[in-house]
């Protein structure tokens, strides 16, 4: 799985085979844990490779998505039913069966996003783009 931050317009992309992303959803699921990631070689758009996603459950409210600079990791803090569905995103996205994308991110009055999260494009196993 890779996971590009793009800082000048706070948000995370991540790319990855289901397996991957089904082990991300069952650390969110569990309130804990961690997925290394893999740099590429393709190209990153101005992007950094973190080095893996990291999950803390936390008394929220909400769920905050943001990069430790040093150490290069994504953490994912937050509650318990925003981390569920948040858990159902990467699940779903690894049972796409075609290529495809989420985006979430936080607005006002966002339902489990809490104020300052990173902005994130989730990417199916099988790319970003439907080939239908």
């Amino acid at each position: 799985m890779r996971v590009l931050f793009h800082p000048t317009d706070d948000e995370v992309d991540v790319a990855g085979g289901a397996p991957e992303l089904l082990a991300v959803a069952s650390a969110l699921a569990a309130g804990q844990g961690g997925v290394a990631t893999t740099a590429s070689d393709g190209p990153s758009f101005g992007g950094t490779d973190l080095t893996s996603v990291e999950v803390v459950l936390t008394g929220g409210p909400g769920v905050l998505m943001r990069v430790d600079p040093e150490r290069d990791v994504l953490v994912i803090e937050g509650d318990r039913p925003g981390l569920d569905v948040l858990a159902h995103a990467f699940r779903s996205t690894a049972e796409m069966d075609d290529g495809g994308h989420q985006h979430i991110e936080y607005h006002p009055d966002h339902f489990y996003l809490a104020a300052g999260s990173l902005a994130m494009v989730l990417n199916s196993p099988h790319g970003g783009m439907p080939r239908r």
